[in-house]
């Protein structure tokens, strides 16, 4: 009986044993190193599904970023059945070589005999994600044309970020690089673009990938929210090609940058930034707008100008002698490029008179310096903007308790040295001006979006209610359409408005010395800015150049006011009228707005905005989803469902960009487009039977009015 009782006790210890050995596997596997299993094995963990990435948009909704669907392509390598996967694995090894071009048909036919063996269910395709139309293509490959289920076909959706307009603006639209970092809107705004992740419960198999377990429960994500910014893409192209133009006369330029901004309100119309790319080219590959301070030279005299006359110290007609066109001061020399003698305050501007100005302001702050420096620090010249947009610069303004302070300091930065601010800094104050002394802080977002309606907006901010008395800012205006009237200025009149501004030469800093050459050589910046038309402003604008080493001249009148003018002109022949309004809507006869067709839930979050008669009656269609057309007249609105064509090429007249681009796409095509608003004309026509992978030209118009 005890050997009875002994073997059972041995028995069950062996059992313990065992138990316990599990135990320890468990919690070595789940909690010690969780991603290491045996075959027999099944580990769990929650994984993040990533959500759509928010559009950025121009002014007028066009996208200036947006994230298109690319698919990565996956074979559960034992779906297949012994009989078929033997019978094609030859011809899908052949259509994959010729498709990725990678490998040989031999070398996949190597790795899916290998990933069968090794019981793989997750093995990688190609070297690349694809497009829809080569989706669709895979989805005809021997094999994987069974499906998932019989074919073993995966295929993992994965965003990558496109800019339809190419490089335009876009250091400012910016991107986010392979390290998470960002830069320009996608960096500051990368948390309201990315929306919010939701989560699925995935499983690991054999070779150590995971997959989604079917049928677990999952939290589905957020969508990004869609940023419209302030930009406006015809002025932008614009100035674009206006800065290209002059970058291309020159080959000791080695950058440039212009911004356009809207008087009344701050807002950034346009920023251009080129940077030579050291392939013969120039790329936006640098902020100088916003991130490169420097000593601007003469369109600085405007602050010097404005203080004067606050102060009550000059009138434009208070009279200055430049003697012989040179002035010795604290060991400095400042000259003129030619002699003017005994002049008006307004012709010493006209002409950019250094010794005129570095006098003018020896004589009235010599004796209290702090004056000077605290009138330039209230006009909020070298003021931290905080911008929506990453990379501001700081403005440096020396005050006499600085240890950089010297006693020609002050009359150096009456001439634009001594003093380092960023292009934005001077189109801001240069806009106060335009602005009757009110500065506005500039800003290039106009809203946060989501599915169409607006969630946040940006209204316009006041810097200073006033960073001088109206009839300073007035009389600093009449001033500076002199300058383009009689000085150096003049290459910017043109017959049809006035322009009033001011050129600006400085030298850039060479080895840490202005007044030296190297070799010969010297750097310079080459600037103009201004606004227009005079006597109303609605736009300003800067344009700056950059130089390399040249031992040739480079005036602001000679580079940078060319490409002022242009900008000027043509924003002044596109809205004559100074009064057009831009809300993206046009009213038909009857009064009710025109709609394009769309996705039922856009259409109901735009009528959800919208007081129109009769709306009501078609919420109930517009809650079935779908896509729909909605019609007007003086009686209301109505609603019908809009049928997408499956079978050949769909019509997307009268359709957003947006929707026509998502239909176009998922039926296999490729799409170009010209113009904004709504889709007026295709190419080929709906209807047509056409090759999957081909390009549909689209058409776009605006029915906005003056």
């Amino acid at each position: 009986m005890d050997g009875i009782f002994k073997r059972i006790a041995l028995i069950f210890k062996f059992f313990i044993l065992i138990a316990l050995v599990v135990i320890v596997k468990i919690v070595y596997v789940q909690f010690i190193n969780p991603t290491e299993t045996s075959a027999g094995d099944i580990a769990y963990r929650e994984e993040v599904i990533e959500a759509n990435r928010g559009d950025i948009l121009s002014s007028d909704g066009r996208p200036l970023a947006t994230s298109v669907p690319y698919y990565e392509i996956r074979m559960d390598c034992l779906a297949p059945n012994k009989d078929t996967f033997e019978k094609y694995v030859d011809a899908l090894s052949a259509k994959l070589s010729a498709f990725f071009k990678n490998k040989s048909a031999a070398q996949y036919k190597r790795q899916l005999l290998r990933a069968r063996r090794d019981t793989l269910r997750y093995e990688l395709l190609g070297n690349r994600l694809v497009d829809y139309s080569d989706l669709e293509e895979i989805k005809g490959f021997p094999i994987l044309r069974l499906g998932s289920n019989r074919g073993g076909l995966i295929v993992n959706q994965k965003n990558k970020r496109n800019n339809p307009y190419g490089r335009l603006a876009y250091r400012t639209i910016g991107f986010i690089n392979s390290l998470g970092i960002g830069v320009g809107i996608e960096g500051s705004c990368d948390y309201y673009l990315k929306g919010t992740p939701g989560r699925q419960v995935v499983q690991r198999v054999l070779g150590g990938e995971w997959i989604p377990v079917n049928g677990a429960e999952s939290i589905q994500p957020k969508d990004g929210y869609d940023i419209q910014t302030t930009l406006d893409i015809e002025i932008q192209e614009v100035a674009e090609n206006a800065i290209r133009k002059q970058l291309l006369k020159n080959n000791s330029i080695e950058g440039a940058t212009a911004l356009v901004m809207e008087v009344e309100s701050g807002a950034i119309r346009a920023i251009v930034n080129m940077k030579r790319d050291g392939k013969g080219g120039f790329d936006e590959s640098f902020n100088y707008a916003i991130g490169s301070a420097s000593e601007p030279g003469s369109v600085f005299k405007l602050a010097t100008l404005v203080s004067l006359l606050e102060d009550g110290y000059v009138t434009l007609d208070t009279p200055v002698n430049t003697d012989h066109g040179m002035w010795r001061h604290a060991g400095h020399v400042y000259t003129d490029t030619h002699p003017i003698g005994l002049v008006t305050v307004a012709k010493a501007l006209e002409q950019s008179s250094n010794v005129a100005f570095a006098k003018l302001v020896y004589e009235h702050y010599g004796d209290n310096e702090s004056g000077f420096v605290n009138r330039i620090q209230n006009m909020k010249v070298g003021e931290r903007y905080n911008l929506d947009i990453q990379g501001e610069a700081r403005a440096v303004i020396y005050s006499p308790e600085d240890a950089m302070w010297s006693n020609s300091t002050i009359t150096s930065m009456a001439i634009g040295y001594a003093v380092m601010v960023t292009p934005l800094h001077l189109l801001t104050f240069y806009n106060a001006i335009a602005n009757d002394g009110k500065m506005m802080k500039p800003y290039f977002i106009e809203n946060y979006q989501l599915n169409g309606e607006i969630v946040k907006r940006f209204k316009p901010v006041e810097i200073s209610g006033a960073i001088c008395s109206k009839n300073t800012a007035r009389t600093a205006r009449a001033a500076l359409r002199g300058v383009v009237k009689n000085g150096t200025g003049r290459g910017a009149n043109t017959p049809n408005f006035e322009i009033a501004g001011k050129t600006g030469t400085s030298r850039i800093s060479f080895g840490g010395k202005y007044g030296y050459e190297m070799d010969g050589y010297r750097r310079y910046q080459a600037s103009f800015a201004g606004f227009f038309p005079a006597d109303n402003p609605k736009y300003s604008a800067i344009v700056v150049l950059y130089s390399g080493k040249t031992k040739g001249n480079f005036y602001g009148a000679t580079w940078a006011l060319p490409a002022f003018r242009e900008i000027a002109e043509y924003i002044y022949s596109t809205s004559p009228e100074w009064n057009r309004v831009m809300d993206g809507k046009r009213e038909s006869d009857n009064g009710v707005p025109e709609f394009s067709i769309g996705k039922a839930d856009e259409q109901r979050a735009i009528l959800a905005e919208l007081d129109i008669r009769g709306k009501e009656r078609i919420m109930p269609l517009l809650a079935k989803g779908g896509w729909i057309e909605i019609d007007g007249d003086s009686a209301g609105i109505s609603a019908h469902r809009y049928p997408v064509i499956e079978d050949s090429l769909a019509n997307v007249v009268n359709m957003g960009l947006k929707d026509a681009v998502y239909i176009l796409e998922n039926q296999g095509y490729h799409v170009k487009f010209s113009g904004y608003g709504k889709v007026v004309r295709q190419n080929p026509e709906s209807g047509s039977m056409v090759k999957k992978g081909s390009i549909i030209e689209l058409k776009l118009e605006s029915n906005e009015t003056e």
